[in-house]
């Protein structure tokens, strides 16, 4: 053979070897990664080749499968009462992909799952269609009802979360406005009309407000800062008088903050009657001596800084709330009132709440109770995981005390219901660079206790859209009806 064809075959043999290495790579390195691949639309054939398994809340089924023709998906999903329930299944579509549970326990619901693999070999002999597992919620269908029904008859956007303290169990998780997962379940042209529309809608129905989207918490916080100053001993007796005078002079700067009770009633109050009347000062004050540091590590007792993806909600996903760190002594004050650059999700301030309520232990969120075959055997079952011990059991107490009486004397009092211990806070955040910029939030924060049963509830209200005037905003008027009829819902009141 002479050189040039030699070089030549050396060069086609080169050529074959990066193949054949190539192809293995795929077949055995790549495979799985591949097979599994969100654009691999035999993915997606086989997710929908089958009828799925149901999210369960309560003891109904709230999605199901629908056969179609036409179409290499044999099956699409279909929701009842998809707008109420969208924040907790989101969405399994065919042309969309998936979101939250759907997503989560694709496998699961798919039949696809390993644990599932006898079972695929018995179908396979004896001729029987692929089954799917179910999930099974924590949600109490009334609870959930109560929510959504109090924020979609308000017009608001907003959200609600409510919490049962002594396990993490999520018994509600609202948000308004929201969507029919149903109606872009397919992949028709008409469907995905449909689902562009809700993306391009400005009042965001496909945002998960309980979970993804974080707002100053404003007052409801200080019953976090009110933690934090007795478990550092900046306050030791919640009825003594302060030093804190009102209008409160900012550290490092000109700018006084009064607070709406007046000045006569806020001016030196104790901590209890700046509970009662949501006076500013008082948790100013209360914050700058505890410190950016000490307030920071308090925080990050009760949930926030935690990592977006971590393991922090179990099953489910959620933005990080956020304690900013290098906080100058002004920036520090202002988080004692809930402002500042502190931001909150409305699933974090149900937590703090719920921690309380639960004498200083904060359990870990989770809204899967079961993981359940086809065959209805239990795959899986969670179990209550204590997060942290936030604050001591005598901290909690006293902050329990000081909510007990803001619901019976101060400005929390139309969340009361005859024959239920409760405990609320109310709020109201500014936002914008001048305070009359945007309309602000109402928060309402609370927790019921009954006959050994209790509930923490969150109520966020953004009033952007609705027609309210600026003086009626605030979370006892807006939020505390709604958080009332939640927690009857769970205590069966």
């Amino acid at each position: 053979m002479n050189r040039p064809l030699r070089h030549i075959a050396i060069f086609c043999g080169l050529l074959v070897m990066a193949l054949l290495l190539r192809a293995n790579w795929l077949q055995y390195v790549k495979s799985e990664s591949l097979a599994t691949h969100e654009l691999n639309r035999r993915v997606k054939i086989t997710q929908f080749a089958t009828p799925r398994g149901d999210i369960i809340v309560g003891s109904d089924a709230i999605t199901g499968s629908k056969a179609v023709e036409g179409t290499d998906f044999k099956y699409k999903r279909t929701f009842k009462q998809g707008p109420m329930y969208a924040p907790v299944t989101g969405y399994a579509s065919q042309a969309q992909g998936m979101s939250l549970l759907e997503k989560t326990y694709d496998s699961i619901l798919s039949g696809q799952d390993d644990r599932f693999a006898f079972r695929h070999a018995k179908d396979i002999i004896t001729g029987e269609q692929r089954r799917g597992g179910d999930v099974i919620t924590t949600i109490d269908p009334k609870a959930q009802k109560a929510g959504y029904k109090g924020l979609t008859e308000l017009g608001a956007r907003g959200a609600v979360v409510a919490l049962e303290p002594e396990t993490g169990k999520v018994l509600a998780l609202v948000s308004t406005p929201s969507y029919d997962p149903s109606v872009f379940a397919g992949n028709s042209f008409k469907e995905g009309d449909k689902f562009q529309a809700l993306v391009d809608d400005k009042s965001k129905p496909l945002a998960n407000r309980p979970l993804r989207e974080t707002y100053p918490p404003g007052s409801t916080f200080k019953i976090l800062t009110a933690a934090a100053a007795l478990e550092n001993g900046v306050v030791t007796d919640v009825d003594a008088a302060s030093d804190a005078v009102s209008p409160y002079p900012l550290p490092l700067s000109t700018n006084k903050i009064g607070s709406e009770a007046g000045d006569a009633v806020c001016s030196k109050a104790s901590m209890k009657t700046a509970m009662q009347y949501s006076c500013n000062n008082v948790f100013l004050d209360a914050a700058s001596k505890v410190g950016a540091e000490k307030m920071r590590e308090t925080a990050e007792k009760f949930g926030f800084n935690a990592d977006v993806y971590s393991e922090e909600f179990g099953d489910m996903l959620a933005t990080k709330s956020l304690y900013p760190s290098e906080l100058d002594k002004p920036g520090t004050a202002l988080t004692g009132m809930g402002q500042g650059s502190l931001t909150s999700t409305p699933m974090q301030m149900a937590m703090v709440t719920a921690a309380l309520a639960n004498d200083g232990k904060l359990m870990q969120p989770y809204i899967v109770d079961e993981l359940r075959g086809p065959d209805l055997s239990v795959l899986e079952k969670n179990e209550p995981k204590l997060k942290s011990q936030a604050v001591s059991e005598e901290t909690a107490k006293k902050v329990q005390e000081m909510m007990e009486f803001t619901a019976k004397e101060g400005s929390a009092q139309r969340a009361l219901i005859d024959g239920v211990t409760v405990g609320g806070k109310t709020g109201t955040a500014q936002r914008g660079v001048n305070v009359n910029d945007k309309v602000p939030y109402g928060w309402f924060v609370s927790y019921g206790k009954s006959g050994g049963k209790s509930v923490a509830v969150a109520v966020f209200i953004d009033p952007t859209a609705m027609d309210i005037s600026r003086s009626d905003i605030s979370g006892g008027r807006l939020g505390a009806p709604i958080a009332k009829s939640v927690m009857k819902a769970v205590l069966g009141k």
